[in-house]
This record gives structure tokens, C-alpha cells and sequence, in this order.
């Protein structure tokens, strides 16, 4: 059990759309009813901290703060009431609620200012979090690979299965490969989709879509998706079309692909943007929804999705393209904005 108070390292927004900058922070304690203290050993990086960063919505009201949603590691302490983990387990830490108490947002403060943070933060070398945003997992588990777990794998596997519930034989169109889209590609392929559709405008994404499952790869940038996934389709489109794009333009595109009736489901789209759809598409039955998380229960999810890596049916390692430490953070936020296919992740 560490002494409180004690002092880490962590990335924190001091100005949107700016680097972060790495600092001391200090957790006063001692833990309140329902927290837990994990020592975070790997962090994902997600398009969601990507968009907090450029503020596309205006000022940010909530400056200076921690960022990141989806990290293992090991817990130190647990607060009052806490049973679901205890000290030494390996946990993944997730922003979806699980099973276990919530808790207050944790206090964190550099010298007399206090640095914000959310329920769940793990772009920091400790982190304080609710017991109900924290899954324990095996202990052999490769904490590389847990952090994926967090959110990308756990939304994009969950779309598929959770969400839209797609049966053998039902195709696919994927919009956006990154992390979260790759996981649609493999959940797809889990399900035995047919065709799955991979569209992207990064070539180097397409061909990791491939080896993901995707039966085909549409470059948006060099051929017309609506014309490819229908000739694929026979004339009437896909029934399910995964979005995972964040401009009107290309969300709007992503919707033509869908078939009528269909599904078409927006995954973490970006707050305040308008699109324009055709209304008698909806009279003739193409749903459009959004995902929350994939319908991921964490507490079920996770293990099971570990459980499927650890026969060989789902790919965790292959969506890994880089590790960096936490220094050079921003580097690993700059290829992921260059376009950098996979999920980048963080060590601690």
C-alpha cells in the first residue's frame, strides 16, 4: 500500500491543440468508498482523445486535464467496499460501467491547482478509478494486449456481435479501418459474415482489413464505394454498414452504402456536426443508430473476448503497430493523426 500523499507522471492537456505535456501530478488520498489505484502499465490511444485534444466543439471548460480510456495494469489499493479486485490482480480499466461500486472522480493537484480528470484516466503512470470501471483478468495475461481491451477491441468486436447481432452469411460494409474499425473487420469474420467490405482511404489500413477478415478493400480515394459495395451486393447494398469516420461528408457517403431495409450504426461520431440523409431511404426501412460501446458489458466481454485470443480466433497482437513510452506520447498521437494503421499503444 503506497503512502499518501505520493506523486507520478502524467500526460496532461494544459492547451487544446497542443502537444500534452508530461508532469508530476500528485493523488492526495487516501482512497474514498468504491475507488481503486492501479499502477497502469499500458495505455490505448483512441480517436475519442484524438477529437478532445482539437476541441472541435469550442473552448474546453474542463482545462488543465488527464486524458485516455482504455489501459491495464496492476492494482495497489482498494478503497472501502471495494470486493470485486485487490491488490497485486491485473485489471483492465474501461469507460464503460461494469458490475462493482461507482465512485467520485478522483482528486489530483500540482502544487495548489487542481488537474482535472474523469472517472477513468490512463494516460498517467497511476490511476484512480471506480471499482465498476475495472475488470480483473487472468494473470498470465499480456498487458500489451489488455489495454486494447479497454475500448477498441471491446467496441468494434461488440458492434458486430452485442449490437447488430449479424448472422453467417449477412454482409458487412466497414467505414474507417483504424483500431475500431479493424475490430468490426475481425468481428465480422468472427460471425462469418458475407461479403465483409472494408472502405478506407489509406491503403495501408486496407491491407490490414484484409488480414482482419475483409473479403474486399474499397479505396474511397480511388474507386466510388456506393457503386463498388452495391455491384458486391447484388444491386441492394449492405445490410449492416459500421461507420467509424468522423466527417459529415464521410458518414454521409457511409450511409448510401446501406441497404433498404438495413442498418447503418454511427460508432462515436463527433458532437455537433449535422448530416444530410434521404428521408424516403427511412420510409423504405434503412435504420440508422448509434453504437454506445459496442452493447459491451465489461465484466462479460472482456474475459470472453481473451478467451477467443487465447484459441486463436480473435487477433489482438496484429493491431498493435507501435509501442512508445510515455515521453514521447505525442509522437504516437502524431502518427496516429498521420494515419498510422492499428492502434498505437503506451508503455508506462
Amino acid at each position: 500500500m503506497p503512502a499518501y500523499p505520493f506523486t507520478f507522471r502524467a500526460a496532461v492537456l494544459e492547451e487544446s491543440r497542443r502537444p500534452l505535456v508530461v508532469q508530476p501530478v500528485t493523488f492526495p488520498g487516501p482512497l474514498l468508498p468504491g475507488q481503486v489505484l492501479v499502477k497502469v502499465h499500458f495505455t490505448g490511444i483512441c480517436g475519442k482523445q484524438l477529437e478532445e485534444i482539437a476541441a472541435p466543439g469550442g473552448p474546453d471548460p474542463f482545462l488543465p486535464h488527464m486524458l485516455g480510456h482504455e489501459g491495464s495494469g496492476l492494482v495497489v489499493d482498494v478503497g472501502p467496499g471495494v470486493r470485486k479486485t485487490r491488490p497485486g490482480d491485473k485489471v483492465v480499466l474501461h469507460w464503460l460501467k461494469g458490475s462493482g461500486m461507482d465512485a467520485p472522480t478522483p482528486w489530483y493537484v500540482q502544487g495548489d491547482r487542481r488537474i482535472n480528470a474523469g472517472w477513468i484516466t490512463t494516460f498517467n503512470e497511476y490511476a484512480v478509478a471506480p471499482e465498476n470501471r475495472v475488470t480483473p483478468i487472468p494473470a498470465d495475461t499480456d498487458l500489451a494486449l489488455a489495454c486494447l481491451l479497454g475500448c477498441g477491441v471491446t467496441t468494434g468486436v461488440g458492434v458486430i456481435i452485442e449490437e447488430l447481432k449479424v448472422k453467417p452469411g449477412e454482409s458487412v460494409a466497414v467505414v474507417g479501418c483504424g483500431g475500431v474499425g479493424l475490430n468490426a473487420v475481425q468481428g465480422a469474420a468472427l460471425v462469418q459474415a458475407d461479403p465483409i467490405i472494408a472502405v478506407d482511404t489509406n491503403t495501408s489500413s486496407l491491407d490490414l482489413a484484409m488480414q482482419f477478415g475483409a473479403t474486399h478493400a474499397v479505396n474511397a480515394r480511388q474507386e466510388d464505394p456506393v457503386a463498388v459495395v452495391r455491384h458486391l451486393t447484388a444491386g441492394r447494398g449492405a445490410q449492416f454498414v459500421v461507420v467509424v469516420v468522423g466527417s459529415p461528408v464521410g458518414i454521409e457517403m457511409a450511409v448510401e452504402l446501406g441497404r433498404c431495409p438495413g442498418t447503418v450504426i454511427l460508432v462515436a461520431p463527433p458532437k455537433g456536426m449535422t448530416i444530410a440523409v434521404d428521408p424516403f431511404a427511412l420510409h423504405m426501412r434503412r435504420t440508422i443508430t448509434g453504437s454506445y460501446g459496442g452493447g459491451t458489458f465489461p465484466d462479460e466481454s472482456i474475459p470472453a473476448y481473451l478467451a477467443l485470443h487465447a484459441k486463436g480466433r480473435l487477433k489482438l497482437r496484429e493491431l498493435i503497430s507501435a509501442e512508445y513510452p510515455l515521453d514521447r506520447i505525442n509522437d504516437a498521437i502524431a502518427a496516429l493523426q498521420a494515419g498510422q494503421p492499428g492502434r498505437c499503444v503506451i508503455r508506462l
